[in-house]
């Protein structure tokens, strides 16, 4: 069996793209939204893009931000890159819909976040995530983020939630290698490693791959991770991934949609400032990130 055999559902190596705005931020730039992506698939070699996710800003677009958001990613990359849409919100009947707008508009896939502040029990949680996996005939990444959403997809769910067939992928940004490797070995649901720095430690335990944030510029550095560990060659996966670390996490110094629309606007590329509540990053800040990245050769 070959690697092309195993190929993952959307791929290895996948950005969790910011959206640009204009400069005041009152609007959604859609050039640089599809220049962005074109981008991040044809220089950077990504396989897939989530769009309208936490990095995308996505709770401070419309639905109708959202809508043209995705059309322009999936006009832009064309059948070059999977585009997976984000789609989850602490109602069910609103993920429902977004789902059903991302098929409409031709999305490969969608993301659906735990629903976050609500933090619903067990039984309600997992048909949260079934009923918007029926909304449509495209295949379910969940995003297990329980730092963020407040409670994380039990292990038993998640081996329950593997029948589905619609449900293929889990975003695991939970960090808890031991229960990953748990549902690794007990179901066939594919792994993306939903913190970049954690994409080396996942692919050892079975994982496919990362969606990741330092991927606007490090998608390179990732693809060479994955291919080394997957061709047999782990210590030298494990010293590119030691080379590449610094530039994972450092695009965390601040928040993640922050740091890399400054540090594009520091590269030449403008895409705009974030949408309140999120802010500025000092000047320092970005210039220490940049600085990582061109010492890195990044």
């Amino acid at each position: 069996m070959t690697d092309d055999d195993l190929l993952p559902v959307f791929g290895r190596v996948l950005t969790a793209m910011v959206t640009p705005f204009t400069h005041d931020g009152s609007e959604v730039d859609y050039a640089q939204v599809a220049r962005l992506a074109a981008h991040l698939v044809d220089d950077l070699g990504n396989d897939g893009i989530v769009v309208n996710g936490t990095t995308g800003e996505s709770p401070t677009t419309s639905d109708k931000e959202k809508q043209r958001i995705l059309e322009t990613v999936v006009t832009a990359v064309g059948d070059r890159a999977s585009v997976v849409a984000g789609v989850g919100t602490f109602s069910t009947a609103h993920s429902v819909e977004l789902a059903r707008q991302a098929a409409d508009v031709g999305a490969d896939g969608v993301l659906v976040v735990t629903p976050y502040y609500s933090r619903p029990p067990a039984d309600a949680l997992e048909d949260h995530f079934v009923t918007v996996a029926d909304a449509t005939e495209l295949p379910v990444m969940l995003y297990d983020i329980p730092h963020r959403s407040g409670i994380p997809i039990p292990e038993d769910m998640l081996i329950r939630l593997d029948g589905h067939p619609r449900i293929r992928a889990v975003k695991d940004a939970k960090g808890a290698i031991v229960s990953t490797s748990a549902v690794l070995a007990a179901t066939n649901l594919t792994y993306y490693a939903g913190d970049d720095a954690f994409l080396l430690p996942l692919l050892s335990v079975g994982g496919a791959g990362v969606v990741g944030t330092s991927s606007h510029f490090t998608a390179p550095a990732m693809r060479r991770i994955v291919d080394l560990f997957l061709a047999g060659r782990v210590a030298e996966a494990a010293e590119a991934n030691r080379e590449a670390l610094p530039a994972f996490q450092g695009v965390f110094a601040t928040q993640g949609c922050m740091m890399v629309k400054a540090t594009l606007a520091a590269r030449g590329f403008d895409a705009g400032p974030c949408r309140p509540p999120m802010g500025r990053v000092q000047d320092t800040m970005v210039q220490r990130y940049a600085s990582l990245l061109e010492a890195l050769g990044i």
